[in-house]
Parts: structure tokens; sequence; C-alpha cells
């Protein structure tokens, strides 16, 4: 029942990035509360804008004559929980961005959409008086209510029957304790009756029409639940050092470092479900939309419809319902990208980061904050906990583990008969002298050749995406470089050389400044290239490629993964999305086409980023019994070695 409202007005600008106070109506006082969104005049105009209330108090800080009022409360806004609030506080400090943009970004749901809902006829009247109504309606002609209420009485008799009867699988889909009733689209549809005849039957008290909320879901039914395998030791160990660590509040942040197929996904599914027996619920991010597929498929069957997903690619009806069904405790886990950190959970009780080297969980417009980070101060602030879990941490998080900021699990072993693959490199400078100018190494199309006899699946992974094409030597491998920076120097299209640090330009070169060869140029193919160039050298296999233009499509993922997953094709070519985190259980052969894209991209993290992308790729392969191979093909092999000597003695 305060009198004042601190509200932050909906406007991108520094300079008003702080609160006003507002005059809170008398009618308001009792419904308004932090978070909620209002009109407010603003301005020496008073043109009224929304704004969002951070703060309400008894105290005025200017004279009351001077304070305006809050002129209304939007129906369809949708309220900002109080730790939202704080945590946007947080993020408005962390990453310099102003209150309003980080409100926004914490509450990525703004606009109540409308709710859709089942509609059943129930009737309200007994036997006796509906066989007595049903004799009025004949007499007066009134065939429809005549009809309506024969198929009521004659579902009474097929319940009295347990289930005989012509209509008896068509109705009773809801409970009939409150009297027998008929789903809508049944009596709009089969029984023909209109909307007015069904209204004057309401008046008259013989009929109710019940309205019954229908969630909008993205993951449906699919599969059966299962209790999935059972943990070997070291993953029970991981497991119940998280939950003994949650319990004791010794430990906010773990970093699962477990190699590729150890069994990491298997541990974040056992620490939900033991969250999910406290009354807690889990958030999993994942860093690419690519990866909802497989990981959604594995929660769904321990979770069932307790577990949802949240993404861009979902309708702003999907996106509301998964929320509301998160506010109101239906669901027990949600997965997807960053923005999925702000569910507004009541009782969040992990937040569980996969692959969190991924430079996807860090946004690239204001407040530009990264995932792990923002999760951190979130599970701080609701007595949460966070699992990290990758292959190939980041140096940051691991040097936090090292130090004791975050508690370390690691995991040497791939769960099951599963091997680590043997990892051959492709110097393709050897093969331009030997006269192959062609996309695939010698040693890759002969292991390509010998999958596709063995009935076995292979990926060729395209290092493309996010990286502007270098300029390097075919003949020696000398990538250009900026004379100031050190890092590649990027080829625009006109026709010049640019470095993104410090803005130096040079005219593109026609031979190589190192060994003066004219095999220099930028590399161009992309994954369309690679598509054809697959089917024209391999006819006989049937192809598949996973890129943003093929995955544009709402499910277009979900698509192209499952036809791979069923074996209803021998190739896989993608960019990074298809090296991140699935598990194919034929895949025996990962082809890495051009190693060098990430490692000459203006990034002082290429190298880094690169044997990330790279270990993530080998681990793609021989995840069952079957023995796996990566063959990565580079201009830039770790050392010379005399023409003609092959890489296969690298092994991962």
């Amino acid at each position: 029942m305060c009198k004042y409202a601190n509200v932050i007005v909906d406007i991108a600008l520094e300079k008003l990035d702080k609160t006003f106070q507002y005059k809170v109506p008398a009618q308001m006082r009792s419904g308004l509360c932090a978070g909620m969104e209002v009109r407010v005049p603003f301005g020496a105009g008073n043109r009224l804008i929304n704004g969002y209330v951070l703060e309400l108090t008894d105290t005025p800080e200017y004279e009351e004559s001077r304070l305006k009022e809050i002129a209304g409360i939007p129906t369809e806004s949708v309220s900002v929980e109080s730790h939202f609030i704080r945590l946007a506080a947080w993020m408005r400090e962390t990453y310099g961005a102003t209150m309003i943009q980080c409100l926004k970004t914490v509450s990525p749901i703004r606009r109540k959409i409308r709710l859709r809902a089942k509609r059943y006829v129930r009737l309200q009247t007994d036997v006796r008086q509906t066989e007595q109504l049903l004799e009025t309606y004949r007499k007066k002609h009134a065939k429809a209510k005549a009809r309506l209420l024969e198929a009521f009485l004659e579902q009474t008799d097929a319940r009295r029957e347990q289930g005989s009867g012509p209509m008896a699988g068509e109705a009773f889909l809801k409970d009939d304790r409150e009297g027998p009733v008929l789903p809508w689209e049944l009596v709009s549809g089969k029984l023909n009756i209109s909307a007015a005849t069904l209204k004057a039957m309401e008046r008259d008290g013989v009929i109710r029409i019940d309205l019954e909320r229908v969630y909008r879901n993205p993951v449906g039914d699919r599969t059966d639940k299962e209790t999935g395998p059972a943990l070997h030791a070291s993953q029970q160990a991981v497991v119940d050092g998280v939950m003994s660590d949650f319990a004791e509040k010794t430990s906010t942040v773990s970093l699962i470092h477990g190699i590729t197929g150890s069994g990491k996904t298997e541990i974040y599914i056992e620490v939900a479900a033991r969250m999910a027996a406290l009354g807690r619920q889990s958030i999993v991010l994942i860093p690419e939309i690519a990866l909802t597929y497989q990981t959604v498929m594995r929660f769904y069957r321990r979770f069932g419809q307790r577990v949802s997903i949240i993404n861009s690619r979902m309708s702003a009806g999907e996106r509301f319902d998964q929320f509301d069904r998160a506010k109101n405790g239906e669901i027990d886990v949600i997965i997807g990208p960053r923005s999925a950190l702000f569910t507004p959970f009541l009782q969040l009780g992990a937040i569980i980061i996969d692959e969190e080297h991924e430079g996807t969980y860090k946004s690239e417009t204001m407040p530009c904050y990264h995932a792990r980070e923002t999760a951190i101060q979130r599970a701080k602030m609701t007595g949460a906990c966070v699992v990290l879990g990758s292959a190939t941490p980041s140096l940051e998080a691991y040097t936090k583990a090292l130090e004791g900021e975050y508690r370390l699990y690691t995991l040497t072993e791939r769960r099951g008969s599963g091997t680590l693959p043997q990892v051959e490199i492709t110097d393709l400078r050897e093969e331009l002298a030997a006269g192959n100018r062609s996309m695939f190494g010698r040693r890759l199309a002969e292991e390509i050749r010998d999958r596709l006899a063995k009935k076995e699946q292979v990926m060729l992974f395209l290092n493309r995406r996010g990286f502007a094409g270098f300029v390097s030597c075919r003949e020696c491998g000398y990538a250009l470089k900026c004379p100031h920076c050190d890092v590649s120097l990027s080829y625009h299209r006109d026709g010049r050389l640019h470095c993104h640090y410090c803005g130096y330009s040079t005219p593109m070169v026609k031979a190589c400044p190192k060994c003066g060869s004219r095999y220099i140029g930028a590399f161009k193919a992309g994954t369309q290239q690679v598509e054809e160039a697959v089917k024209k050298a391999f006819p006989e296999a049937r192809v598949l490629r996973m890129d943003m233009d093929t995955t544009r499509k709402k499910g277009g993922h979900e698509a192209i993964l499952e036809q791979f997953a069923n074996e209803e094709a021998d190739i896989l070519v993608g960019t990074q999305m298809i090296v991140k985190g699935h598990d194919f259980k034929n895949v025996t052969l990962m082809g890495v086409l051009a190693a060098d894209m990430s490692l000459m991209s203006s990034d002082y993290r290429a190298a880094e980023r690169t044997f990330q992308l790279l270990a993530q790729a080998a681990g793609r392969a021989g995840r069952s019994e079957k023995p796996g191979k990566v063959i990565i093909q580079t201009y830039q092999p770790p050392q010379r070695r005399p023409h003609g000597q092959s890489g296969r003695e690298h092994r991962g």
C-alpha cells in the first residue's frame, strides 16, 4: 500500500538511466508491486511511455506537488521477478549497459500471449430431468437441442455398460464426476450444434461450457519414460560430490572436465533428477540450437512431460507457455541456449552449462553478458549450484578450478566400449605437390570409400562459420598477417587485405611473399560446394548438409539429425553445429576439411578455440564398439616433415 514508486523508463539512454519517482493512485496501491510494467507521463509534454517499477516506498524524494501520477498498468504485460531485478542491477554494473536493457534481457517474455484452451460441454441436469427436457424439445421441434441431449443420454448409458455404444470412445475425455461431458469438437462438428444453441442452453442452466488450459508443447509426446543406464563409479562420484556441496552450501560451482563420450550428459540428468526429488528445478544451457534434439531426447526419457525447451526458433506462444509452466512449477527441467538462463523457476536448484567453453554463451548485443558469469550470480541469489561441463574447458574456468575457486571433477575414460579415435594429419601442401587439387586428400578419400563399403557413417566438418576469409599460400602454408597486430589479414570485396584490429590495409598480393608461389588466395569454399564435391566424388553416397541455410526453418535441425541418426544418410556435411555434443553410434570417420580456418582467424584466442573445435570434432567418431578415426587436413601441420612422409603417426 505504498504511496510512491521509483520507475525506470523504457528509454535506453545513459542520461536517463536512473529512476524517476511517481505517485501511486489510490486504486492501484493494493495491486502494484516491484517488477510490474506501468504507463507513466514523461517529459515536459507528459508523453505516455512504458517503464518498470523498481521499488515502492512511502518516502517522497521531491515535493509531492511536483510528482506525477502513474497513468496505468498495461493489461498484457508480464511482471519481472524480484530477484531478476537484482540480477539486472548486477548486469548493469558488470557489463556497462543501461538498466532498461538489462531488464529486457532478464525478462525475455514481456507480453502475455492469448492462452490456448480446450472447451468441453457439460450436462447440468440429472437423467430424469434430461429425459423430460428431451421430450419437451422434441415436441417443440428443437432438433439441435434434442440431438445434444440424446448424445448425453447415450453417453450415460454407455458408461453404465462400461464403454459400449457408438459414441463411447469419442467422449469422456475429461473427468465426468460433475456430470456427463462432451468435447467441443464433437458437439460443434459431428453433432452440428451451433454456438447460439449452446449459449441458449447454457442460459437455461441445462449445460455448462468448461475451459481447460492447453499448453503449446514444443517437445510433444515422443517416447516412453526410461530410467536410463546406471552410472559407473566415476560418474556417481561426481553426482554425489555436486549434491553434497549443494546440501552443505560449500561450493557454488563445479567443473566437470571429461573427455568426449565420458558420460557428462548422464551426470547432468542424474543431478537434475536429484534436484527434482528435492522439489527443485534445473536449467540446462547448450551452446547451439542444433544440440536441442539429442539433449531433449535423453532428458525426455527420464522426465517425460516434466522437461521442456526454449529457443529463438519457437513461436511467441510456445515461449510464453514454457515460461508460464516454469513459473507454475509444472516442469522440472528447461533446456536451451543462453536465454534459457532467465527461466522464471521459483525453486531453482541447478544451472548446468554444457560445453562451457563455447563463445556462443557471450551475448554480442547490449548487455554483452557472459552466461557463465551471469549463471553464477543468479545461483548465488537463489541458493542454486552451477555445474560446468566440457571436454575442452575454457582457460579461465580451468584456471579457477585449479586454484580451488571451482570444484574440479575429471573423467578420463569413455563410457561403455567406446575408445578415443585415432587421429591423422594430412599435409595439404604435399597433396598439392602430388597434383591433387580437390577438397579431399588421398587419405580422407580412401577412408571415406572404406566406410561406405562397410555401411558406416562419415561426418565432414568445414570450419567456416564466423570467420572472415584469410589469405594463405597453398605451397608453403604461409598466412598473411598484419605487421602491427600479428593477426591474419582478411580479404574484402574491394580487392584489399584488411586488419580488423588496427585498420591496416594493403592490396591483395599475386604471389606468396615467402616462397613466391602463385597458389595464394582466400579459402572460398562453403558447405554447399563441399556437398557438391562429395556427391561428385562419391556418387553412391547419401549426403546430408547441415548449415544455416538448411536449418533456417523451424524444426530444421531435428529433421536432419533424426535422418542421420536413423542411418538414412551416409555422410553429413556441416559447420560447427555438427561437432558439438552429438552422439551417433555408427559414425566411425570424422574429416576436418580446413583446420586452418579458425587457426588463422583474427582473434587472440584463435589457437585455444581451434584446439577446442578439433577436440570436439574428434570426439564425434568411435563412440560405440566400432573404432573411430579422425583425419585433419591442414596447410600448417605441427612440424614440417620430409616430402612424402605421411602424418599417420599422430594420435589423439
